[in-house]
């Protein structure tokens, strides 16, 4: 009996397995009409960013962020996300949400709004760290959006999977076994690139006048033939700055003592930065890592925090909670850029990563992994692409297939405590788009710009016009529209209230939130 066999038999028939925990975040740009930016403010229908459970901003004051909370299903999830989406609509005027992870229509980078918290300390120290990306890696970048998808067992699993190991199911297990489940990820991640992968073409006006190693689709669209999430690549959350970094995943206290050097060594580029100019602040430090959250990692393991608490030091101090995943690109086809498929994919997926064999990374896998990601992000579809595995070349469709076989076992597990079959029925469709590469949704979208002779920005214009007319056409009923009303209210209230309880300086609460209480 394998080893992932063993650990499918711990879990065999629990009730438990068919209500994993799931939470979405969805990141869209606000666009006007006619596609540009968005140039207004955060909407004050939708409350406060800095306190809304749902609705918040990333980056840009045009950059919606928004939220559910955690759920037993799939559908509960996406059920909330749509509504979410219903309050949104209805409050930004005629402005569409840009249906795709790439934006367009970008004027220069002063024309980019860096989003804005308030007056508070915790929402000032938000700010600053976002103009500190902008001296850092320009405010383009960061308009990039994406899918992040949090997930995590439910308590009652742990202690199965711990007796099946001789352990106990204390947090020091649950721990080790996310960290095992991050390892595996990085090790399988472009697997999901490939699957989901949503930006092999980009507006030309993105690249500034170069050319970005892309090749010309269009007049106006830039592409890669056999591109899949450009978004992962050379064009999106890049550094060269962290492409020394090596964090390590073996255990917590190996991850926070990398990440601990990252955060508390001054990086000489940002040292010429400075933290502040007379008496307006550029960046909160001129540390390689401002926060934890810089890092730009495709998996982070988490814990929540209480006000004023660093992750890492959440992390350290309780333990990982759940991990994000953040390599899914939104895809322009889907009105909410992700669908129930797609999310039970991914939990079949993320639990496979948890229970199969997970030894240690190390420096050179790492470079594996990264050139692996680089090779699917650029030529996933390309027909005999090989990847790095263990030190050999293996076909990336061998590999896909060896993956998609081990999905099939935990889909049928979780299955079986649900009916219907849907966890099986989504390691299909993901089977087929590996053995027919012009089902992804990559491939469907250059087929889309040949077949309708249309460029990137029109296809992903139309798709952001049709999604606001899809909800439109289903708007909330009004008691939850009126719950969502009172939660933007509560929210500006919560923000006030911040603002009233500040007593110390803005100078002082920064230097004490940097100061790093890890070993």
């Amino acid at each position: 009996m394998s080893n992932l066999e063993t650990a499918l038999s711990a879990v065999r028939g629990r009730a438990e397995l068919g209500a994993l925990h799931r939470g979405i975040e969805k990141e869209s740009l606000r666009v006007t009409p006619s596609g540009a930016l968005a140039r207004t403010r955060h909407p004050p229908e939708l409350g406060s960013a800095l306190t809304h459970p749902h609705i918040t901003m990333d980056f840009s004051e045009a950059q919606l962020e928004l939220i559910t909370g955690v759920h037993p299903s799939a559908d509960a999830a996406l059920a909330e996300l749509a509504d979410v989406h219903r309050f949104v609509y209805a409050n930004v005027d005629e402005e569409l949400l840009w249906a795709s992870s790439m934006p367009c229509i970008l004027g220069p980078d002063e024309d980019i709004p860096i989003a804005r918290f308030g007056s508070s300390n915790a929402g000032r120290s938000k700010t600053v760290y976002r103009l500190g990306l902008s001296h850092r890696y320009g405010r383009l970048m960061q308009t990039i959006s994406g899918i992040h998808y949090n997930f995590s067992l439910p308590e009652a699993l742990w202690p199965a999977l711990a007796a099946a190991q001789g352990e106990t199911a204390d947090q020091e297990f649950v721990t080790r076994a996310y960290f095992g489940l991050i390892r595996n990820f990085r090790r399988y991640s472009w697997l999901l690139i490939y699957l989901f992968g949503a930006s092999p073409a980009v507006c030309r006006s993105f690249l500034r006048g170069a050319t970005g190693g892309l090749l010309q689709f269009d007049e106006g669209t830039m592409y890669l033939p056999h591109a899949t999430s450009l978004r992962m690549g050379r064009l999106g959350y890049q550094s060269e700055a962290q492409s020394s970094l090596h964090i390590s995943y073996n255990s917590l206290a190996q991850y926070a003592a990398t990440m601990r050097e990252a955060l508390t060594t001054p990086y000489p580029d940002y040292e010429s930065v400075g933290v502040k100019v007379g008496t307006a602040y550029r960046q909160l430090s001129t540390t390689l890592l401002q926060i934890e959250n810089e890092f730009y990692g495709s998996i982070r393991p988490k814990r929540r925090t209480v006000s004023g608490e660093r992750p890492l030091e959440a992390l350290h101090g309780r333990g990982v909670e759940y991990v994000e995943v953040r390599c899914v690109d939104l895809n322009p086809f889907l009105s909410l850029g992700i669908d129930a498929d797609a999310c039970r994919f991914l939990d079949v997926f993320l639990l496979l990563c948890l229970l199969n064999d997970s030894p240690p990374d190390s420096r050179p896998e790492s470079e594996d992994m990264v050139a692996n990601q680089l090779a699917v992000v650029e030529r996933g579809r390309e027909p005999g692409l090989e990847l790095k595995r263990q030190g050999r070349r293996v076909a990336l469709a061998d590999w896909a297939r060896e993956l998609l076989a081990q999905c099939d076992q935990v889909a049928g597990e979780i299955d079986a405590v649900c009916s219907g079959g849907e966890h099986a029925a989504s390691v299909e469709l993901q089977r087929r788009k590996a053995e027919e590469q012009e089902l992804t949704p990559s491939a469907r979208i250059l087929n889309a710009l040949r077949h309708q002779r249309i460029p990137f920005f029109r296809f992903a214009m139309n798709q952001s016009a049709a999604h606001r007319g899809f909800f439109e056409e289903r708007p909330l009923s009004p008691p939850r529209y009126a719950e969502f009303i009172a939660m933007s209210d509560q929210s500006i209230a919560d923000q006030a209230l911040m603002e009233d309880a500040d007593r110390m300086p803005f100078d002082e609460y920064l230097e004490e939130f940097l100061q790093l209480e890890v070993p």
